[in-house]
């Protein structure tokens, strides 16, 4: 993949909106695990609780990339990651983090909790990737400053343009569809262009459409209840 051209840019395009809507829900936990701590205390409990965060979610990337190129993982990954855009679009996601008693507890509380939330975006990231670590390494320095300073703004922004869900899980599934056609045991079935991008369309679409559905049908079944 040649740096800049429109295949790069479009890859880490995606790479960003997919921080912005599953790393700004992880970027709660760092504030509830600091929230009992000292305010001079939870500024660095926040630093070092990320910074180890990411140095974690770095390394669990990058090894997933290296695996998505045994054969067979790929079509695997593709199928998780249909499931994780499927369920960010009918799944309330809750925050129930203990907070730390002391620094090291929150610090701790927050690379655990993290490590546990973040499995869906370094699948994420790692499927859009392509194989470059170059994007990785590039999508986890935009995702830096969106978990440490970006969450109220991220949550607002999805409070008030509920579409930037749905946006999000119509990459996110565009990326699995990606990584399926890509799947060296079945590439060859999708050598037709056609084929190729009808399939890429139907994942989006069922994904969009079933995820919807099921939102749209909560409201009715809580009230029933």
């Amino acid at each position: 993949m040649d740096l800049f051209s429109m295949e790069f840019l479009s890859a880490l395009l995606a790479i960003v909106v997919i921080d912005l809507v599953l790393a700004g829900d992880n970027a709660i936990v760092i504030g509830l695990a600091a929230r009992n701590l000292p305010k001079e205390m939870q500024k660095k409990v926040i630093i070092w609780g990320t910074v180890g965060a990411i140095g974690i979610r770095a390394v669990a990337t990058l090894a997933v990339v290296w695996l998505l190129q045994i054969p067979g993982l790929l079509l695997i990954g593709g199928v998780l990651l249909v499931w994780v855009a499927y369920k960010l679009l009918v799944e309330e996601k809750g925050h129930d983090v203990s907070a730390g008693e002391n620094f090291w507890a929150a610090i701790r509380t927050i690379i655990i909790a993290d490590a546990l939330m973040g499995l869906d975006n370094v699948l994420a990231v790692a499927g859009a990737a392509h194989g470059s670590f170059l994007l990785v390494i590039l999508g986890l320095l935009i995702s830096i400053p969106i978990v440490v300073w970006g969450s109220t703004i991220i949550l607002k922004w999805i409070e008030r343009f509920p579409v930037i869900i749905t946006i999000g899980a119509a990459i996110l599934a565009w990326t699995a569809s990606k990584m399926i056609v890509k799947e060296p045991f079945i590439h060859d079935f999708f050598i037709n262009p056609v084929i190729k991008y009808g399939f890429e369309f139907i994942i989006v679409a069922a994904v969009l459409f079933f995820g919807l559905r099921k939102k749209g049908k909560q409201p009715k079944s809580i009230e029933a209840n």
